[in-house]
């Protein structure tokens, strides 16, 4: 699927350049539990119609009441409902325990958005550009006037509001690159995409490679080491090596933590990790302190016996990286499976990438 930010800014660029008024909504403060994080986007139309999510819905229905009554109504006049002109303003959802509840937030939680009124769609059309460039943006409103100013960001960060202007960052979406295009790839594969997730495959192997068909990810032929250092993996990047030949796999993987990945693991055993490491220290100069970064065994433990579960277990643990949770150490594979005794005395790898 396509990057969220890009796909609500998108659609707000058409709403403007076709003369329909229409609103930008940025979560801009949470407070105790929320359903979106800050930073989150959503451009609700004049007529009603909605793109992206500040909440699971309830905060929406809310938003397209106060602003486009007149339009549900189907009357098309403008009224006190209507979409207002001028200056940014804010509103706060969930200050009570029956707000929280009408509104859908969980116990306690509140959140504060501010909304824009009828971007220019000229800056908007800029800043999709840029994105569907690949390159990281900053978006700076004054609050005063709503004036907006783009530029090129040097990294990733944070949303940042101040008494005069709201700084937002948008980025490229997130990319992926699977070494091997077996079984598990696809079932990963999917996952990634459909959670926001552009997806690259690699495999020289055409028995392998000319089986292989998930919709919405690229399939490239040539050795892995190589298509890692053409895609250039940044912070909004991961590398995961799934044919368990050191052909394939360690050359890639050296190549990966090089970079700014993320994420860089490798399915398999506890006893094959292990190996793994032993050759890269044994033949490619490597140290613990170079290799801190590779992930093995991948995946969090929920007694993954299939090739989508353990494709859960994998994407389960990106994501936890992604945004930035530390898992408990209970949860990582290796010492879950100490803990149930569910690897045999000879480390057989029974379970591929969960043993």
């Amino acid at each position: 699927m396509e990057n969220l930010d890009v796909m609500v800014l998108r659609t707000l660029r058409d709403w403007r350049q076709a003369g329909k008024r229409a609103l930008l909504a940025t979560v801009v403060r949470t407070w105790g539990s929320s359903p979106r994080p800050v930073g989150s986007i959503m451009a609700l139309c004049e007529d009603g119609a909605v793109v992206g999510s500040v909440s699971g819905g309830c905060i929406e229905d809310d938003l397209i009441y106060r602003h486009t009554r007149a339009y549900a109504q189907g009357t098309g006049s403008a009224d006190s409902h209507a979409i207002p002109s001028g200056a940014p303003g804010f509103v706060k959802y969930g200050i009570t325990a029956d707000e929280a509840h009408r509104f859908g937030l969980p116990c306690g939680g509140t959140l504060e958005l501010l909304l824009e009124y009828d971007p220019q769609w000229a800056s908007l059309g800029e800043l999709v550009r840029a994105l569907e460039a690949g390159q990281l943006m900053q978006r700076t409103v004054q609050l005063a006037d709503g004036l907006v100013a783009l530029a090129p960001a040097g990294s990733p960060g944070t949303l940042q509001l101040s008494a005069t202007e709201l700084v937002n960052l948008f980025g490229p979406e997130y990319r992926m690159l699977l070494i091997g295009a077996g079984q598990l790839t696809e079932y990963l594969a999917t996952m990634a995409l459909f959670s926001g997730f552009a997806v690259t495959v690699c495999d020289p192997r055409e028995e392998y490679r000319g089986a292989w068909s998930v919709a919405g990810a690229t399939v490239v032929a040539d050795m892995p080491d190589d298509v890692v250092a053409a895609f250039r993996p940044d912070r909004r990047s991961c590398v995961v090596a799934l044919t368990h030949d050191p052909k394939l796999d360690d050359l890639a993987l050296l190549e990966a933590l090089k970079t700014d990945a993320f994420y860089v693991g490798a399915i398999g055993s506890r006893r094959n990790n292990d190996a793994r490491r032993q050759r890269m220290v044994t033949h490619f100069e490597q140290t613990e302190t170079s290799l801190a970064r590779l992930r093995g065994p991948i995946g969090i433990y929920i007694g993954s016996k299939t090739p989508p579960e353990i494709a859960v277990s994998v994407m389960a643990e990106i994501l936890a990286v992604k945004n930035g949770v530390a898992l408990p150490r209970e949860m990582a594979v290796a010492h879950a499976k100490d803990g149930v005794g569910l690897v045999s005395s000879h480390g057989d790898d029974r379970v591929c990438g969960v043993s």
